[in-house]
């Protein structure tokens, strides 16, 4: 990338190096027109991201815990009040025909890293081939954000959406592929015309979370600039043609939010481009991912805040347990038990996920509901048969388990559980569950208790070995590109009973809170591990963290090239095992791990990584900054 900066027109905005030349169909005149015409709402999401990280700090300081709002206080950003937004007593949504059955939808980024048109864009085929509902094209925790990873995912999708060249040719082979293993795994066939299968899934697309900064665009003044906004504009004003010409909605996931305000900027932001664009009011539809503990505290005031844009809610796993995690980290007596045990139904999450689906079915005035869409099923049906076999009931169970608690549908990983998991929806038949009677949302202080509700549950050296394992693979994964990847255990390589799991940047954000807290809380095993002389009731100390660090590093190190890229082993692990380390065993707990590995991303130097890491600790330390710009715009 040539050492040189470029200004749009208006001179609000600066683009990185020579990209504008080499992605004239992605960074075009009327994207740049529409992200100018947004760039004012960036101070906005400044003072929203600071008054995050306040709350939180005041969490940390004065033991606060999240509660409800006052019910006489107006949504901000909205002359809503908490109380009628708690009424319904708002214009929600209509639920367009292409969202009214979502039984599965996927999710998954539309290019690979380093990869060509045609090689990235054989993962959009597979999207629109597999016969999902629906398809979330992510920008966020699975797109890898090396070089220019999100400029190539937009270019990808526009060709893509727009069914150009090269993309049918591309399907044309990805379909013959994925018939190829139906029936090896189903005795059939699965796409009977590719043509006609394009047609049958809705886009979707998420963009990255207001707490991130984009990598290609800033600010004027050499500051960071939103990447939501780069995302949202970008995708929306190269595809509402495309997507409107062929009568679909336009339809976005928006992640990460905490609060109604937040819910209210991206709405205000969604309204902005939309005007700029000539399209009508609420044209743009949004689901929300609840994956935050504070935004489960104000369903009712983020579908206010959203109104007639909003579809939807999802339950994600990963992004929620991390942060319960987080908000509850000052809190001594809250300590997780192994990730493994903490399902859907265990304490917190079950009430949670109670919360969620009484809100999408309290009505508005209009008599409107949502919908509720359920968490991801990260298995992939590749491994023994009895491993297989074992993994695909558990993932059907669970399945069925959403769908009979209210889910309308729920996400997978990969195109290849589409047909395992979609038959659940099949069989109930019904297009959704929109309107299902569920009990009234109370607002109890019971009710604001039991969000944080644990239950007893292992906690082991095995759960400890695990979360280590996995966060050090994800990490040397995103420093290679690679933001969703298929990972397991480094004690279960070669191991093919145990099936890999589809995991993305939650996964790595969860398993470093939850061991940042069992060290920092000295968190006590249940059980006794002979191997490490653990005995039960015994703590995670930092030496014990030192050593079983040591271990799992060494064991990835000698792993083979197919479960650990070899390329990696003195590259990005190394800056991997830094971060984790600096991380878990700093008496200050970084808001997120994603902010530790944008900063070093496409840098091989572990010097460089550590001044980065220190960097960012003293900065937030000092005054809360969250260090987020890219520090190689000017490269």
């Amino acid at each position: 990338m040539a050492s040189k900066t470029t200004v749009t027109g208006s001179g609000r905005l600066q683009l990185r190096g020579n990209v504008q030349q080499h992605y004239p169909d992605v960074l075009t005149p009327a994207a740049l027109s529409a992200l100018e015409a947004l760039a004012g709402f960036d101070a906005r999401r400044r003072e929203l991201m600071q008054a995050r990280i306040a709350r939180r700090s005041a969490r940390f300081k004065e033991g606060r815990r999240i509660a409800f709002l006052d019910p006489a206080a107006v949504i901000g950003g909205t002359n809503i009040t908490v109380q009628q937004a708690r009424e319904g007593r708002f214009d929600g949504s209509e639920i367009p025909a292409d969202l009214q059955r979502q039984w599965i939808q996927g999710t998954g980024p539309a290019t690979k890293p380093r990869a060509t048109v045609e090689s990235g864009i054989r993962n959009v085929a597979y999207a629109l081939l597999s016969g999902a509902d629906g398809w979330m094209f992510d920008g966020e925790d699975a797109l890898g954000q090396v070089d220019t990873m999100s400029l190539d995912n937009q270019r990808n999708l526009a060709i893509a959406l727009a069914l150009k060249e090269p993309f049918l040719k591309v399907a044309e082979n990805v379909a013959s592929e994925m018939n190829a293993w139906a029936k090896g795994f189903f005795g059939r066939a699965i796409v009977t015309d590719w043509k006609r299968q394009l047609d049958f899934t809705t886009r979707i697309f998420r963009p990255r979370g207001l707490h991130l900064d984009d990598r290609h665009l800033r600010a004027a003044d050499g500051g960071g600039f939103s990447a939501s906004i780069v995302d949202a504009g970008i995708y929306v004003t190269n595809n509402h043609q495309t997507l409107r010409g062929q009568g679909r909605s336009i339809v976005l996931y928006l992640p990460k939010i905490q609060t109604a305000e937040e819910a209210a900027l991206w709405n205000d932001i969604l309204g902005a481009l939309e005007r700029h664009l000539g399209l009508p009011v609420g044209c743009v539809k949004v689901y929300v991912l609840i994956e935050q503990l504070e935004a489960c505290y104000q369903l009712m005031e983020i579908r206010a805040a959203l109104a007639c844009r909003f579809a939807g809610f999802n339950t994600g796993r990963w992004d929620y347990i991390n942060s319960v995690a987080d908000a509850l980290a000052w809190d001594p007596a809250f300590q997780n038990p192994n990730i493994d045990a903490i399902t859907m139904t265990y304490g917190y999450m079950r009430i949670y996920e109670d919360r969620v689906r009484r809100a999408v079915n309290t009505p508005d005035r209009n008599g409107r509901f949502a919908l509720w869409q359920g968490g991801m099923e990260p298995n992939i049906p590749v491994g023994s048969e009895k491993g297989v076999t074992e993994a695909m009931k558990r993932a059907t169970a669970g399945g069925r388990r959403e769908q009979q608690a209210g889910a309308s549908g729920k996400w997978v990983a990969h195109w290849k559980m589409v047909h395992i998991v979609r038959p659940v929806w099949e069989e109930a038949g019904a297009l959704n569950q929109l309107g299902r009677s569920f009990p009234p949302l109370t607002y109890t202080e019971q009710d604001a208790a039991d969000l944080r509700l644990l239950e007893p549950a292992p906690r082991t050296m095995r759960g400890a070995r695990d979360l280590l394992s996995v966060a050090l693979q994800y990490g040397n994964a995103f420093g290679r590109g690679f933001q969703a990847a298929a990972l397991k255990p480094a004690d279960f390589f070669g191991n093919d009973d145990v099936l890999y799991l589809m995991e993305d940047m939650a996964t790595g954000e969860i398993r470093l809170s939850i061991l940042w807290e069992w060290l920092h809380k000295q968190a006590r095993f249940t059980e006794a591990d002979a191997a490490s002389g653990v005995k039960a009731g015994d703590p995670l100390t930092p030496a014990l963290f030192d050593k079983i660090l040591a271990e799992e590093y060494d064991k990835l190190r000698r792993a083979k090239n197919k479960d650990v890229h070899d390329d990696s082993k003195d590259t990005t692990l190394p800056i991997a095992r830094e971060i984790v380390a600096e991380y878990v065993k700093h008496s200050l707990k970084a808001p997120w791990y994603v902010d530790l590995l944008n900063l070093n991303l496409n840098n091989m130097d572990l010097a460089t990584a550590r001044q980065r890491i220190a960097a960012y600790f003293a900065a937030f330390g000092r005054d809360g900054t969250r260090l987020t710009a890219n520090p190689d715009f000017s490269e």
